[in-house]
């Protein structure tokens, strides 16, 4: 099994691969379209802001790849930054136009609960994922705990409801941490960085590919 990295200059492009490779597939890095739609299945990572990620999708040529994985039904899996890049708009720094995969909006965290209590921003570090449902590929089994590593300060807001499979609470935020919808999956945390758990996700969304799952 192949899976393709798409490279567009903003990703932690080397620790997804090598988390990828330890669990047994082929990997290829690509800014190229065809050779990423020839891999079994795309991971589209994310490190920086969201207006710099999607203008360097644009200038690599590779928004016009988003509609075909929509087309062909081709696994993607977004991570952090590659997450959100999937909604419809997001708010930072001005308003900005996403991938539109998934309904919704990326929004800044305030900062401040209902309470007026002030909280960290950035979200950093273990949280607990709240699994409202779990996709065919994925059981409550095949994870032996549910904490995993965030690095963000923008989230996901007013998404579909069925499109979320599992949520943290920060500074009482719902965060959504899995979305997924078809072929399609975001992860708002890191996967490889989240120890046990991340290594069991990543372990299942790639049996899911093989089995036609995912």
């Amino acid at each position: 099994m192949k899976i393709g990295i798409i490279d567009y200059g903003m990703g932690n492009l080397f620790s997804v691969e090598q988390a990828v490779k330890r669990l047994g597939a082929d990997v290829i890095i690509s800014a190229d379209k065809a050779e990423l739609l020839a891999a079994d299945a795309l991971i589209l990572p994310g490190v920086g802001a969201f207006p710099d990620a999607m203008t360097r999708l644009e200038e690599t040529n590779l928004v016009s790849l988003f509609d075909e994985v929509v087309a062909t039904n081709k696994p993607l899996l977004g991570i952090c930054l590659g997450m959100q890049l999937l909604f419809e708009t997001s708010v930072e720094k001005g308003d900005n136009k996403g991938l539109g995969l998934f309904k919704g909006r990326i929004a800044e965290f305030s900062g401040k609960d209902a309470a007026g209590e002030a909280y960290r921003v950035p979200h950093m570090g273990w949280n607990n994922l709240q699994f409202k449902r779990y996709p065919v590929w994925l059981s409550k089994e095949a994870l032996d705990n549910e904490y995993v590593y965030f690095v963000h300060s923008f989230y996901a807001t007013d998404l579909e409801d069925a499109d979320l499979v599992a949520y943290a609470d920060y500074g009482g935020e719902i965060v959504p941490g899995i979305v997924q919808k078809g072929s399609i999956t975001g992860m708002q945390f890191h996967p490889e960085k989240s120890g046990s758990c991340g290594v069991a996700l990543l372990t299942a969304w790639l049996k899911g590919i093989e089995k036609g799952e995912a």
